[in-house]
């Protein structure tokens, strides 16, 4: 695996948003989409870079809505509502840098479930791993400054 690599690309990602998260989706060893947040720009609270890669996917993944065999790499721990997309999706894998206990003890809003504890009530695996490159993923949100993109996702 090679995680820090398809983490950096996320982190790429999730600068080019309404707000600082970014993702990628990966099978065996290709990037297949790439997305991030466009909650401001689309006026849609759902619009979390997790959801609109999923999205995405969807469009062009003939085993959509299946994702089994897939990787997620999201620049942020996802939140309730990704996860339990990323659940119903049956993405196999979910990598992410920052955790949400990171973001909130840099003042930003999250709801405080873990990832973990959504995935573990699922109906399907999904491995899960953490901390990937998190520092860097940090770091974007630490010189944030928000803006509206006028790309949904690239």
């Amino acid at each position: 695996m090679n995680d820090d690599k398809f983490m950096r690309m996320a982190i790429e990602e999730s600068k080019k948003g309404d707000w600082p998260y970014g993702a990628v989706l990966v099978k065996d060893g290709v990037v297949v989409a790439k997305a991030f947040n466009t909650t401001t720009q689309d006026r849609d609270a759902t619009a979390h870079a997790e959801m609109n890669l999923i999205r995405k996917a969807s469009h062009i993944i003939s085993e959509a809505p299946s994702l089994k065999g897939y990787t997620l790499y999201t620049s942020s721990e996802s939140c309730p509502m990704c996860t339990g997309a990323e659940i119903w999706s049956r993405v196999s894998r979910v990598v992410y840098g920052a955790s949400i206990q990171q973001l909130i003890e840099i003042g930003q809003s999250q709801i405080d479930t873990p990832a973990q504890a959504i995935i573990k009530t699922g109906f399907v695996k999904v491995e899960l791993k953490g901390g990937v490159l998190a520092d860097e993923a940090l770091d974007v949100f630490k010189h944030w400054k928000p803006h509206t993109n006028s790309n949904s996702s690239s």
